[in-house]
């Protein structure tokens, strides 16, 4: 019996430390996306410049913009205000929801093992609050000779992660995968990410 305890420890504290190892190093981001149209004839450098909706004219847009830039230089675009020949209007939505594995009966804390498409951990945790959260990116790329939108993206993705400075970028680099000819219909894109 004291064999058996003594085993169980030793594997629960092997367990532990390449669970935590496996936290230091990556996780996979996974996304939703689908695009609509393409630019077939889209020869890089290609410059462009923002374009704000009434509804985006506040700070969290600029940082937002600022998060995208980089995808998009490595897409083939060069920000160029003066003399654009696309706008791009980015924006993102966050929501925090309901983890799908929260017990609404359970308002107390526990112990337990939970293993889901994004994760495994052992711990304590509250069953209301463990956090969950749903996101969107999307993409629009409108030539400005025509004022005829050309290129449409979206990214979605649902997970536990807190750091939208990180996740974000990396929902716009899987948004943009396969441009300027993106496969039809949704598709699931991953991304590697520092943990």
């Amino acid at each position: 019996m004291k064999s058996s305890w003594i085993r169980w420890c030793g594997w629960l504290v092997a367990a532990s430390a390449l669970w935590l190892s496996g936290c230091a190093t990556t996780f996979t981001l996974d996304n939703t996306v689908q695009s609509f149209g393409q630019m077939a004839d889209f020869a890089a450098p290609a410059t462009y410049r923002f374009e704000r909706l009434p509804s985006q004219e506040h700070v969290g847009q600029a940082q937002l913009e600022a998060l995208a830039d980089p995808i998009l230089y490595q897409a083939g675009f060069r920000r160029d205000d003066a003399n654009p020949r696309y706008s791009v209007t980015v924006n993102a939505s966050i929501a925090r929801v309901l983890s799908p594995w929260a017990d609404p009966w359970w308002n107390g804390w526990g112990w337990g093992y939970g293993y889901g498409r994004h994760f495994a951990s052992y711990g304590m945790w509250s069953g209301m609050d463990f956090p969950w959260f749903h996101r969107e990116v999307s993409v629009v790329i409108r030539d400005l000779s025509s004022n005829r939108v050309v290129y449409e993206t979206r990214a979605f993705n649902d997970g536990p992660w807190h750091n939208d400075a990180s996740v974000l970028p990396a929902m716009f680099q899987a948004a943009m995968e396969g441009f300027p000819v993106p496969p039809p219909g949704p598709r699931v894109v991953n991304i590697q990410m520092a943990g």
